[in-house]
């Protein structure tokens, strides 16, 4: 078991353990010894972050951290986690380090890594990472004179990603035409989303665009769509944009307003990729978070789903794995391989966009091609993660519900990577009937673990 690391990097409150600058430090030192493999040469790690308040203080601890084990740093400052990705590859870095809580509060804050490939770190990196922390054995690692690392600021790094984002989008497409309403979470992709989106011809409309480091995905952003929806209505708008913290999903809503999730946006995009014979081996890559009503209209287009564990990186695998290149989750992580290593927000919006154009059709027309079961999701706090299976009282009323539903629905339950929350789903043909066995559920795992 990994003590720091989880489904998606290192998460906390900013100041308490893990996410304190002592541990910071530990974790960049270890990770630039890691990284460190050719002797003979200077290495270099990049840095970026989203726009909360305790950025600050983590960067300068992840840079003295990395710059004490005579590793470079290129700080890019506030940027999205698949701009710092593509940065990460694209300059030929060693690794990324990404300081972001992704959807969280401003109050918490994140470490993540990218490997020079700009794929995120297997577990087994992320373990040798904690063993040189636990072990001590980093503290006795210290360069001196020129040996020191020194620290760079990238100024063309926002330029450089937005050129790769636009050469994503077909030749002879443009957005002339549309008016698009973007919330940018207050978060990292504040200045970079906008840019793209104008200058490719839309006519953008902005909002959650003025950080102040305790805005971010406050009442904003995929979480909190609503706003959005209002904005589209009230516009005229074509499309609504919802970006999260660190811009690596995106929820979307039609010109209508109703919110459009990710399993929507992955069957319209794979639909399209299949009819143009892009889609690889015919085949989508999803997690079991995705409603069955995606299987249910790929399938029927011939198009099969593969299901993989919770986060973006075990999709992201699967896809290498296979030779895949479309894959996601529910909540708006979208991997369109071919031009990227993980989720992308303004990249899905941009693929989204083009196959509007392309076909003609609105987005309200367009996610009509899956029709979404009623599904329940409820979260329980939980005091820590304890092997549900230990419990006959929770373990029976799930095998009871799962029995009731058949064939016709199905129950998840499953603890967060990223929260101290317990997630209870179910999916059915009655909401109110999936609703009342959900809360059953959700009621005796609160009563046996806290």
């Amino acid at each position: 078991m990994k003590k720091l690391f989880g489904t998606d990097g290192i998460r906390g409150v900013a100041n308490i353990e893990p996410m304190t600058i002592e541990t910071t430090l530990k974790v960049a030192r270890a990770a630039a010894h890691i990284f460190k493999r050719d002797k003979n040469r200077r290495h270099r790690i990049v840095i970026g972050k989203d726009t909360r308040l305790s950025g600050y203080m983590l960067e300068t601890a992840i840079c003295a951290g990395t710059c004490s084990m005579g590793v470079d740093v290129l700080l890019l400052g506030p940027f999205p986690t698949p701009g710092i990705a593509f940065i990460t590859s694209n300059m030929r870095a060693d690794a990324g380090v990404v300081i972001s809580a992704s959807h969280n509060p401003f109050q918490d804050n994140g470490i993540k890594f990218f490997a020079p490939s700009g794929y995120k770190l297997p577990d087994e990196v992320e373990k040798e990472i904690e063993r040189l922390i636990f072990s001590n054995e980093i503290d006795s690692i210290r360069p001196t004179a020129q040996e020191v690392g020194k620290a760079y600021k990238v100024d063309d790094a926002a330029g450089r990603y937005i050129v790769h984002l636009k050469n994503s989008v077909p030749k002879g497409i443009d957005f002339e035409g549309l008016k698009i309403v973007l919330d940018c979470a207050n978060g990292a992709a504040y200045k970079v989303a906008p840019m793209v989106l104008t200058e490719m011809g839309a006519d953008v409309i902005t909002m959650g665009v003025k950080p102040d480091g305790e805005n971010i995905n406050k009442n904003c952003g995929s979480l909190h769509p609503e706003g959005l929806s209002q904005a589209v209505r009230e516009n005229g708008a074509h499309i609504g944009v919802a970006l999260d913290g660190d811009a690596d999903r995106a929820i979307f809503t039609d010109e209508y307003g109703n919110v459009v999730d990710g399993d929507k946006i992955m069957a319209l995009c794979a639909l399209d990729m299949h009819n143009e014979g892009k889609l690889k081996k015919d085949t989508l890559v999803a997690t079991v978070m995705s409603n069955m009503g995606l299987d249910i209209a790929m399938k029927k287009a011939g198009i099969k789903v593969i299901k993989t564990a919770v986060g973006d990186r075990y999709v992201v695998e699967e896809m290498v794995k296979g030779g895949y290149n479309l894959g996601g989750e529910q909540s708006g992580h979208m991997v369109f391989h071919d031009y990227s290593t993980t989720g992308d927000g303004t990249l899905t919006a941009l693929q989204t966009i083009s196959v509007m154009k392309k076909t003609g059709k609105p987005l309200s027309e367009l996610a009509s091609c899956m029709t979404t079961l009623p599904q329940v999701l409820l979260n329980v706090k939980v005091k820590q993660r304890r092997d549900l299976n230990n419990y006959p009282v929770i373990s029976s009323m799930i095998s009871r519900v799962e029995q009731d539903l058949g064939d016709k629905g199905r129950v998840l339950v499953r603890f967060s990577g990223t929260e101290p929350l317990a997630r209870v789903m179910i999916e059915g043909e009655d909401k109110q009937r999936i609703t009342v066995m959900a809360q059953e559920i959700a009621d005796s795992i609160e009563r046996a673990l806290n």
